[in-house]
């Protein structure tokens, strides 16, 4: 398969559940063609769904952000029906432990998350590049928080995950100004508190309300914005 036709071609990690899958959901119902990366995607009840009713236009494929060969067969597996990517999201994370002292912090923990939140990233990125360089305006998109706001810290703790999205922003910023001249859109958005497996139930935000919010940013990223951190609606976020 190549993909020709005028709808965008996007890819979005952590697609099992979550912010993935809902990305996955809008993207398919405006049309687009989707690759939606997880690490056991067909173990995904909303992924299944979603290829019932859209099966000609998703295409799963298994990816373990965390582990070099699993992100380089995927890549495999995507250029193997794409010619070209146009939006790629970064989505997949994990939370952390809320330690709040630092005689409490598990450094093997805080190595794992690092691995998955920010070094998955990189990974990604550079793997998937070549299909993004051959995008229409491409987009690289970094799903963070504003816990990885160094300016808004106030309450300290959850050391690891704020740490490595804090990371992930320094990393937007370098992929923002080394892209550039791909003419690649590289930037972080933060979706809000959402009522995802990670947010929790007292999350005030729906994931297909975040999600709607975020698609609409994306699609009306310009390059001037590249290696910037932005919040659903596009206003900037503290660093």
């Amino acid at each position: 398969m190549t993909t020709s036709d005028s709808k965008p071609t996007a890819l979005v990690t952590g697609a099992g559940r979550g912010l993935g899958l809902e990305f996955t959901r809008q993207w398919l119902e405006r049309g687009d063609t989707v690759f939606a990366l997880a690490r056991r995607p067909v173990k995904s009840a909303g992924l299944e769904e979603l290829a019932r009713k859209h099966g000609d236009r998703l295409n799963r494929v298994e990816c373990d952000v965390a582990d070099d060969a699993s992100v380089a067969a995927a890549r495999r597996t995507v250029a193997g029906k794409a010619d070209r990517l146009d939006l790629l999201v970064n989505n997949a994370g994990v939370y952390s432990k809320q330690d709040a002292a630092l005689e409490s912090v598990d450094f093997g923990e805080m190595r794992r998350v690092l691995e998955i939140n920010l070094i998955g990233v990189l990974r990604t990125a550079r793997e998937f590049l070549p299909l993004l360089r051959k995008g229409r305006s491409p987009r690289l998109v970094q799903i963070t928080s504003l816990m990885g706001s160094i300016d808004d810290n106030r309450s300290g703790g959850t050391w690891a995950y704020r740490i490595s999205k804090a990371a992930v922003n320094m990393a937007t910023r370098n992929l923002g100004l080394a892209l550039a001249k791909d003419g690649i859109t590289a930037v972080a958005l933060h979706p809000g508190w959402v009522r995802t497996d990670m947010g929790g139930e007292s999350a005030p935000l729906l994931p297909r309300d975040a999600v709607a919010s975020l698609v609409a940013t994306i699609d009306r990223l310009t390059p001037k914005q590249a290696g910037g951190f932005f919040d659903r609606d596009g206003e900037p976020c503290p660093w």
